[in-house]
Order: C-alpha cells, then sequence, then structure tokens
C-alpha cells in the first residue's frame, strides 16, 4: 500500500509541477517584459523598516480587510489557515515518503501545535460560511452597482471556497484515521482530529492503513489541484499579494503624483525628451511597467475600491476595480504577441492577433479602456486607501491620461480653457496677476507682500492659492486665515503677483510638460525668495508643494491652515469664546484627507469652538465621500449620472445640519453649487451654507459682545 500511495503521489506532484510551473513561467516572463521601475526596488533597499512594517500591518495583520469587520476577520482566519495549515501538509509528504506511523519530532508530536492546527481549520471553516452567506446575499440577479461584486467573476470564488473546504475536511479525515491508528502524535490537543477519529473507531488496522492513504492523497490531491487552480485564476493574490505590499509606493500609494520617468529611473526633462524613444504616458499595453503588471495580476476582484468610488457611485463608467480587471486581461491575452520576437509575430495569422486583441486600441470608444472612464476619475484616493493588496490605481489612470493629453491631444474640450489659462495668465480662470492682491484691501491691516526677498521677521509664506486669491467664497477663507495669523502674532508674507498655479490641475489632468514649467517656475521663485516654511489654505497646493515639489528641486516645510490653526489653539494664541450653536457636519477634503492624512485637526478647531454640535456623515474620514472637483474635474462638465456634488450634498442634508463646514476651497465651490440647487428646489433650508473650518474660528474669537453683556 506504502508503494502505490507513494507512486500516485509522486505522478500527483509531476503533473502538478509542470502545469504550474508552466504558468509562473509565462507570469514571470510577463512582469519581465514591462518597462523598468528601478525606483520601486530603490525605494525597498532604502527603507527596510517600512518593508518589513508592510508586511507585518497589510499581510499579516489584514489592516485594511479588518476594516470591514465580519468580512475581513473571515478573510483573516482563511489567510492564517494557509499559513498553519502548510504545517499540516509537511506531516502528509512525510507521511507519503515514509509511511503513515512517521513523525516528525516536535512538529507532529508537540500538543499546543495540534491544537493550533484544528483550531484555525475550524475558523478556516466558518470563515468559509460566512463568506458563503456574503455571497449569496450578493448572488448575480441581485448584482445591481451598488453590489462591490458588480462584474467580478463570482463563479470562480465558489470554486476557491469549495476547494477551501476540501482542504479542511480531508485534512480532518486523514488525521481522524491516523488518531484511529494511534499515529496522531498529539493526542486529544488536536481535538478535531481526535474527534473524527472516534467515527473510525473499531475498524480493522488493515481497513484504517487503506482508509489513512486514501485520506493522504485525497489532502495532497486537493492541494495540487487547487495550486493549479490559483495560478491560472485571480487567487494567484495568495502568492502576488506580499510582493504587491513590498514594491508599493510608500507610505500608502497615495499623496503625489508620480512623475515621467526615464528607464534609469530619473525624471524626463521635457525641454530634451524624444517622442519616439521616451514613453510618454502609456500608449499600449506594454508601456506599463512590471509593477503595472504586478497590479494588475494581484486584483482580487473583491470590489472594494468600487463601493467607495464616487465616479461608480453617482452612475458613471468608472469602475477602479472593472478598470484593472480589463487592463489585467488585455494584457494577457497580448502578452504571447508583444513577448515574441519580430520573426515571430510576424508569423501569427490574422485570427491569432484578433484573439490576442493585438490591434485593439487601449484608450477609445472601442478600446480596452473608454474615454469616459478615463475621465470619469476625481484621482479622490478611495480607490487605493480601500485596496487591500496595494493597487495604485490613480498612478495607471494618470499615466493613460498623459498619453491622450499631451500626444493624442484628446480631454474634455472645456478642460482646454482651463489649460490655455494656466500657460497665458498662470491661473485657471485667465485673470490678471494683479487681481491676486484685491483680498488685501479689505483687511484692516497691512500684509506684507514680497518683492524680492520673503521678510526676515515672516515665519510663513502664505502660499494663497489661484481659488483663495480670485474665486470670491474662497476669499473669505483667505481673508479668516490672515485675520486668526495677525491675531495670533503669526507673521507671514504672500507673494501676490509673484505667485503662480501650482500646476496641479494640470497634471492631474494629463498634462505633465505644463505643470513641470510652472512647478519649475515656481520652484525658482520660492528659492529666490528664501522661503523655507509655507502655509497653504488649498489641500491641492497643499499636497503638490509638500510632497510633489521636492521631485523638481523644492524643498518646504508645508502645512495645511487647520494643521497651524489647530496648533495656535492648543497653545492658548487663538480663544475662540463667543457660541456658535449650530449643527455641523464636516467634510473631509480628499487631498487633506485620504492624500495626507489629516483629519484630525479640523475636527479639534471645530471641538474648540463653544455651542458648535458635530455630526458626522455616514461617509467620513478615511470613508469620506468626493465633491467632485479632484482630478482636474472642477474644469470638466459631468454630463453622465449625478453630479457628485449633489451625491454628497444629499449625504450632508441626512445630519440636518445649520452648516456644512470643509477645509478646501475647492470642495466650498463644489457644495456650495449643489446648496444653492437644493435651496432652489426647497430641499434644503434657505439658512444652510458652507464654510470654511477658518470661518468658524474667526467668527467665534470676533463675534461682538452685545452692549448689554459688556
Amino acid at each position: 500500500m506504502f508503494w502505490l500511495t507513494l507512486i500516485i503521489g509522486l505522478a500527483g506532484i509531476a503533473v502538478t509541477l509542470f502545469l504550474a510551473g508552466k504558468r509562473v513561467l509565462f507570469l514571470w516572463n510577463l512582469f519581465k517584459s514591462g518597462q523598468p521601475a528601478p525606483e520601486r526596488v530603490a525605494s525597498v533597499k532604502r527603507d527596510p523598516k517600512g518593508d518589513v512594517e508592510g508586511q507585518v500591518t497589510e499581510v499579516f495583520g489584514q489592516r485594511k480587510l479588518l476594516k470591514w469587520t465580519i468580512p475581513g476577520l473571515a478573510h483573516f482566519f482563511v489567510m492564517w489557515a494557509f499559513f498553519l495549515l502548510a504545517t499540516v501538509y509537511l506531516e502528509a509528504g512525510v507521511g507519503l515518503f515514509f509511511g503513515l506511523d512517521a513523525h516528525i519530532p516536535v512538529l507532529q508530536t508537540w500538543g499546543p501545535i495540534g491544537f493550533v492546527q484544528d483550531f484555525i481549520a475550524i475558523m478556516c471553516f466558518l470563515g468559509l460560511v460566512v463568506f458563503s452567506i456574503i455571497r449569496i446575499k450578493n448572488a448575480p440577479a441581485k448584482l445591481d452597482r451598488k453590489s462591490r461584486f458588480k462584474g467580478s467573476h463570482t463563479g470562480g470564488a465558489w470554486l476557491i471556497l469549495f476547494m477551501i473546504f476540501n482542504v479542511v475536511w480531508t485534512m480532518f479525515f486523514y488525521r481522524g484515521v491516523l488518531s484511529a491508528m494511534d499515529h496522531l502524535g498529539f493526542g486529544k490537543a488536536a481535538f478535531g482530529s481526535y474527534a473524527t477519529g472516534k467515527l473510525f473507531e473499531g475498524m480493522s488496522y488493515d481497513t484504517l492503513e487503506i482508509l489513512g492513504s486514501i485520506g493522504l492523497l485525497l489532502h495532497i490531491g486537493v492541494a495540487l489541484v487547487f495550486l493549479v487552480i490559483v495560478v491560472n485564476s485571480k487567487h494567484l493574490h495568495i502568492f502576488l499579494a506580499p510582493l504587491n505590499v513590498m514594491f508599493k509606493r510608500r507610505p500608502n500609494g497615495l499623496g503625489a503624483a508620480q512623475p515621467v520617468l526615464k528607464p534609469d529611473g530619473t525624471n524626463l526633462d521635457f525641454e530634451e525628451a524624444d517622442p519616439d524613444e521616451d514613453l510618454f504616458g502609456r500608449a499600449k499595453i506594454e508601456d506599463f511597467t512590471w509593477k503595472g503588471f504586478l497590479d494588475f495580476a494581484t486584483c482580487t476582484e473583491c470590489g472594494r475600491c468600487q463601493s467607495q468610488c464616487p465616479a461608480w457611485n453617482t452612475g458613471k463608467p468608472l469602475s477602479p476595480k472593472l478598470l484593472i480587471m480589463e487592463l489585467r486581461d488585455h494584457a494577457f491575452h497580448k502578452a504571447p504577441y508583444f513577448m515574441a520576437t519580430e520573426e515571430q509575430q510576424a508569423a501569427f495569422t490574422d485570427e491569432q492577433k484578433l484573439a490576442m486583441e493585438v490591434d485593439k486600441p487601449l484608450v477609445a470608444e472601442d478600446g480596452v479602456i473608454h474615454p469616459d472612464v478615463l475621465w470619469s476619475c476625481t484621482n479622490c484616493g478611495a480607490c487605493v486607501e480601500q485596496c487591500p493588496v496595494d493597487i495604485e490605481h490613480i498612478d495607471h489612470i494618470l499615466d493613460m491620461r498623459r498619453y491622450q493629453a499631451m500626444i493624442e491631444s484628446s480631454f474634455p474640450s472645456e478642460a482646454g480653457v482651463m489649460l490655455r489659462n494656466l500657460e497665458n495668465k498662470g491661473n485657471p480662470w485667465g485673470m490678471g496677476e494683479m487681481k491676486r492682491l484685491e483680498w488685501i484691501e479689505e483687511l484692516d491691516f497691512e500684509v506684507e507682500v514680497i518683492d524680492e526677498k520673503i521678510p526676515e521677521d515672516a515665519e510663513y509664506l502664505f502660499w494663497v492659492g489661484c481659488a483663495g486669491a480670485l474665486e470670491d467664497r474662497a476669499k473669505k477663507t483667505t481673508k479668516a486665515v490672515a485675520e486668526l495669523l495677525h491675531i495670533a502674532g503669526v507673521k507671514f508674507a504672500v507673494l501676490g503677483p509673484m505667485e503662480a498655479c501650482t500646476g496641479d490641475p494640470a497634471r492631474r489632468l494629463g498634462m505633465e510638460y505644463l505643470f513641470q514649467g510652472m512647478a519649475q517656475q515656481n520652484v525658482e521663485t520660492l528659492n529666490d525668495a528664501g522661503v523655507k516654511k509655507i502655509v497653504a489654505t488649498c489641500p491641492h497646493c497643499f499636497n503638490t508643494l509638500a510632497n510633489e515639489y521636492p521631485q523638481v528641486g523644492g524643498n518646504y516645510d508645508v502645512v495645511h491652515h487647520t494643521q497651524l490653526l489647530a496648533d495656535l489653539v492648543d497653545n492658548g494664541k487663538l480663544v475662540p469664546v463667543t457660541p456658535i450653536e449650530e449643527n455641523i457636519t464636516y467634510h473631509d477634503p480628499c487631498f487633506l484627507g485620504r492624500h495626507n492624512k489629516v483629519y484630525k485637526q479640523p475636527r479639534d478647531i471645530m471641538a474648540k469652538v463653544p455651542g458648535v454640535k458635530t455630526q458626522e456623515m455616514h461617509r467620513c474620514k478615511d470613508k469620506g465621500f468626493c465633491c467632485g472637483a479632484g482630478g482636474a474635474r472642477m474644469w470638466m462638465e459631468e454630463r453622465i449620472g449625478k453630479r457628485i456634488n449633489t451625491e454628497r450634498v444629499d449625504e450632508a442634508l441626512e445630519t440636518n445640519p445649520d452648516t456644512v463646514s470643509t477645509a478646501c476651497p475647492f470642495c466650498l465651490v463644489m457644495l456650495g453649487d449643489a446648496i444653492n440647487e437644493k435651496k432652489s428646489a426647497g430641499e434644503a433650508k434657505e439658512s444652510l451654507e458652507v464654510v470654511d473650518v477658518a470661518q468658524l474660528l474667526i467668527k467665534s474669537i470676533k463675534a461682538e459682545v452685545p452692549a448689554a453683556a459688556e
């Protein structure tokens, strides 16, 4: 019986290694064919601590998945079952090669190990029950847009659940027989296996030996079939997720947009670039880097990104999940062609090329990605924040936008006006540079405007931003911040007409060369003026100055105004005294919250204002919902589905607020427009308004006290 079991086992292992090895070799060659991404490897070498922390928290700790408590816990136990039950397969290997009575000292004899193995197997089974219930509730007939499984391959998921179930029951069957034969070294400590063994009591030793061999082959056979299925399915993430976490952009794939890089990892200088040799974004699937291919292959189709996407939730065609799946499927189809030699490519028939999607454009109405999908993205970062395997959706969307914008000149027409204004006037509205000083005239104190050098007694450069200087509603925030800094005794100066747009709208649209020119000009201005510390009211300016300007030589200590104001309140330099008896709900700006993790300070400021009662919207903080302005969407028409700002205001109205507060001029405009529409329709009270947190603070500090109270 031993030799027959060994021969069958070895034959199964050989076939599996051939089939799985063939697929792994294909994937290896696919990743290797991707464009270089030397900065990924370099970043890991520079930060081994971050590498270890990523594996501990994201892979072993399942940090992101545990935010979704019940499915997260289920996945946690199933994942750990893979790790811990590997020891059971080691035992099975010993049984295959040395007989059912062979033991590895300690590993197969120490009681606590047997207990942990049986416990995790039972918890894994309970996790399968949870997954089954979730999927039954989200059956295909019910898969509307609100389901995160919309578009996922649910059939493959059921197959995987079935295979994991087979791993569990064959384990208990095999170990139960060993227990009945008195060959299970753990004794009663392996409580599940011991209990199963009771079912086989009374059978002859020869019968038990046959059953043990069958159980052994079944247990090993399930694992071998499982391996072949995994490497050919979306569950490849079992092996790829740790790699994807390792090579992600630190710390979280958000914040700075990545520059266009040359193959050696240095920034591409557009003044010297050659369109025939250098890649201006992604024109076709083979233009993606090996990290891009790794992202595509790692997708689990869980749909957490889709469930949080503001575009998808308002009826637009963009689903971050479906976008990654479409890029993955296209890469797998076309890989045999672009990995082949020119001679081999010439030998492919037209039918083969059609099957490999050789001539299918990457971005086109009949392409892999529809243009409406590409231009629906607000760059809010919800997809990247929620992805449990750290896929960087925004990077891929931005890279495809770059080719469309810079090479094809294909982008929403209204965005062209914004680009021309940036080029000619240095701001998206096309206003004259002297307009940037008008808000100062409305103050009752003097503001220092930099001529050449920042004054020695100025602690901060106040980066006003285009909206803060030129948009009437945002000007109120600018004046409030200036007054608060003046009251607190914080010396600051402004650039006035020397200030120009940071270039964020151009970069997020994909017009990288325009961003690069504007950024270099601003960095030169800031460096010549001797600027070291900057405070900004616009999260987009804040993100660009702090995270992206270092890419072009601009290194500054940058804070958002809510961070600085919260510190001044904590230190007693600003004291809110007059109560504001209002119910206020706070909207998290995406580029302040998710991209830069500033959630606490705006709320701390409001908490210090007497009388304020705050109530969170059901989507807030890292699950906050976008206003619809990011990703240069501020300057594009929203023609598909429900307006994102309207959806967000509907959520705000559910809290019955007297005021909606925020900390971003773009959000101020977008939410204000939606509230005005609601007022016109009679769906919001006339007194409802949107204000910046700084406006609330200055109102409490400066509000006039009635004469009787004095």
